[in-house]
């Protein structure tokens, strides 16, 4: 549980959040007349790019002024528990969620929604397939934009939201930025090196930013399926495995930013991007049958060995030119281009009472082309207005091969999409009081590839967003404002989803039939993409010295709703009934949330407080899918809440500064089909840090982060013809300690 000292503090922040204006701004007339004077000339609302590198003020100062709803995270806050990847960093904000075992990482989800649902940028434009932001490094990162509803410019496929990763940008100020970092984890050290370097040539400035690593982690779970009769209760199945796994990863990570600035503001920017990783796998189980199904075949072997190896290498360019044309008129030309490889071999050797019964090489090789141009218009009207338009194109390509290879499938995959867009918005100041953001946007994908039995598949969908958003400021003079978007948004199938043939669960070979935890998987052609109308309203509060209390509300609509279910199916790959999981169209759903926000620090409240930073935030979903039977019949990994609770605080008679974090998501059931259930276990996350300041150039830091760690569970079940299967996993976690020295050279 909560210990009661955080649960207080945490209740104390909520209700901060809510309270009427008198009294969260009771304090001396003298200590409130500068901030007021200050904010009596409002500024007009505007989505305009900013250039900000400072602290907590300079962040909480460019969500106030955008008309869409937007949180920012810059280099303060994402140095400020020295996190060795992004996700560690993103699980501290509101309404943000991780798929996986505390301290693990994973897939980031907005709101709680799974994947596809929020839209992930890096500089801009979409990450190319096969990239997670778990292997971009923070010492990479400039700031981390959050935006809650979509724009017509961002793009509409961000059904949850859109989360833009802006990469190291290069300023006059020559420096040399340099970090060597050890980490810590289950006996393991894995050293890393970060560098950081600006310089100016002429009309030129140059960022570089490389980075070297090594990332280790061990893996220890236990699996346990059990298949029950309906009539009787008589156990039809149970078998445990225990597995231990290992895995080294080596990365290399570099961006740069070469940026030329003319006369006239015309700016050029080029920015390249590199990442590789490669490293060892390997993997050890015993599996233990104490009964088995005798109307199937069962595995033949009690345990078993995995050794491999991965690589990723992809490389990305972004070209931008920004030409103004008179003080009115601006146009951007980009482009991108970029290439993802991977590459998988695998060797899985069974045992049966110490002899070799299998032996399988499994693996294959995944290669992604994306190639994008667009352009955008931006032209400042009469009255306030600011009109922007633009079209953006963009194809990819898809090579994949697999083995071992299936019956009456060919050895290798190929396919394609094409997208175009077009859009148009508007953003309006209208007055001191009000800023408006109308938009629309038309988007449209083409797929095209190899089906499941040699046929060429396309699949064509196009889509009409309209969106509009506002920000209303009850009175001018003060720093209150009140946010509203209505927005319509979608998400897209998978190029993967849509015509990916068939990949078969290696631990059941095709002629054993396998178990409902660890299915086949399969593509669907005839996938529709889902439909959302969404609402956003925001209440904002911002304090003195870049304090913040807010309270946002969302509701979403969807239609066509996209899920994987799994069933068993007479498949033509095995003369066994196997477990297939297969994406459809399910039908409707609805989710909504509010989601409370705290950021502050005693001082501006109370002046004789010491100087003690605070946040804390509480996100509360509830979601329904229309064509699945309660209770529980949310949508796929939505939690029913999330929350964190944080302190910094600074030492005055010392050069040192110490933080923690408590984040916690509970435990939650979800009915998946009518014969399909899921439950999630509660993650609980304790992450502290210690930073030692020698002087401007030179700081110690230590951080700790999954302290207290706990088993993370996971549990599925299937209603089967006259019986019910439930498989657990219980995942082990580990804390992750480390020592970073920070000089600016």
């Amino acid at each position: 549980m909560m210990p009661s000292s955080l649960r207080r503090l945490a209740l104390a922040l909520t209700l901060a959040t809510v309270l009427p204006a008198p009294l969260v701004h009771a304090q001396p007339a003298a200590a409130a007349s500068a901030p007021q004077a200050a904010a009596s000339t409002p500024r007009p609302a505007r989505l305009e790019r900013v250039e900000i590198t400072g602290g907590r003020a300079g962040d909480t100062e460019q969500r106030r002024h955008s008309t869409a709803a937007k949180i920012i995270v810059g280099r303060e806050e994402i140095e400020r528990f020295g996190d060795s990847t992004v996700g560690e960093i993103l699980k501290r904000l509101p309404g943000v969620t991780m798929q996986g075992a505390p301290g693990r990482g994973g897939n980031i989800r907005l709101r709680g929604l799974g994947g596809g649902y929020t839209q992930i940028l890096l500089d801009g434009e979409r990450v190319p397939p096969g990239f997670s932001l778990d292997s971009i490094t923070p010492e990479q990162i400039e700031r981390i934009e959050i935006l809650r509803a979509p724009t017509a410019e961002t793009g509409a496929r961000a059904i949850a939201g859109t989360l833009n990763i802006v990469t190291r940008e290069g300023f006059r100020k020559r420096i040399n930025d340099v970090r060597t970092t050890l980490g810590f984890e289950h006996g393991h050290v894995d050293p890393h090196f970060a560098w950081t370097r600006n310089d100016t040539v002429g009309d030129w400035t140059l960022n570089v930013s490389p980075s070297i690593y090594t990332h280790t982690r061990d893996g220890d779970t236990l699996t346990t399926t059990v298949r029950r009769s309906l009539a009787d209760g008589s156990t039809l199945l149970d078998q445990t495995e225990h597995a231990t796994s290992h895995t080294r990863r080596k990365g290399l990570h570099a961006t740069a930013r070469l940026q030329w600035r003319g006369d006239g503001g015309d700016v050029l920017t080029w920015s390249p991007f590199l990442l590789h990783l490669h490293g060892p796998v390997r993997r050890e189980a015993t599996l233990e049958q104490r009964v088995t199904d005798p109307d199937e075949t069962q595995p033949a072997y009690d345990q078993s060995q995995t050794t491999g190896d991965t690589r990723f290498t992809l490389a990305r360019m972004n070209l931008h030119w920004n030409r103004r044309l008179g003080d009115a008129v601006r146009i951007e030309w980009r482009g991108h281009a970029s290439r993802g490889h991977s590459v998988e071999n695998n060797r899985r050797s069974e045992f049966d009472d110490g002899a070799a019964t299998r032996t399988l090489d499994e693996g294959g090789e995944v290669q992604d082309d994306t190639l994008g141009v667009g352009a955008k218009m931006t032209a400042l009207w009469a009255q306030g207005h600011n009109l922007v338009s633009g079209v953006e194109l963009e194809g990819t390509r898809r090579e994949e091969s697999r083995r071992p290879l299936l019956a009456d499938f060919g050895d290798s995959l190929s396919a394609g999409s094409t997208r175009a867009a077009v859009y148009a918005q508007d953003e309006w100041s209208a007055g001191a009081q009000w800023a408006l953001h109308a938009g629309l946007r038309w988007e449209g994908i083409a797929t095209r590839g190899d089906g499941a039995d040699g046929s060429r598949v396309s699949n064509r969908n196009g889509v009409w967003t309209p969106l509009a958003h506002a920000v209303w400021k009850p009175d001018p003079a003060s720093r209150d404002q009140v946010r509203l978007s209505l927005t319509r948004s979608w998400r897209s199938p998978s190029l993967q989803n849509l015509i990916a043939r068939p990949t078969l669960n290696s631990r059941y070979p095709a002629d054993i039939a396998n178990v409902s935890a660890f299915p086949d998987r399969a593509g669907n052609p005839h996938l529709r993409p889902e439909l959302a109308t969404g609402l956003d309203i925001g209440v904002e509060r911002y304090l003195p010295g870049g304090g913040l209390l807010s309270a946002n509300l969302f509701h979403r609509r969807i239609r066509d709703l996209i899920r994987t279910v799994t069933a068993q199916e007479d498949v033509a790959w095995s003369a066994q009934r196997r477990w297939v999981a297969r994406p459809q169209n399910i039908g409707d759903a609805t989710a909504q949330g509010i989601e409370l926000e705290a950021k502050l620090r005693l001082s501006d409240l109370w002046p004789a407080q010491p100087p003690l930073d605070l946040r804390a935030n509480l996100s509360v979903f509830r979601s329904r899918v229309a064509s699945v039977p309660g209770p529980d019949n949310r949508l796929d990994q939505q939690p029913a809440a999330t929350g964190n609770v944080g302190f910094d605080y600074r030492w005055r008679s010392l050069p040192l500064t110490v933080g923690g974090n408590l984040n916690w998501t509970p435990a939650y059931d979800t009915r998946l089909t009518d014969t399909q259930t899921a439950f999630q276990g509660r993650k609980r996350v304790i992450d502290t840090y210690l930073l030692w300041t020698f002087d401007p150039a030179l700081r110690l830091r230590v951080s700790a982060s999954n302290l207290a760690p706990s088993d993370y569970v996971t549990r599925s079940g299937f209603d089967l013809q006259g019986a019910q299967e439930t498989t657990q996993i219980t995942s082990r976690s580990f804390v992750n300690l480390q020592l970073r020295l920070e000089m600016k050279l």
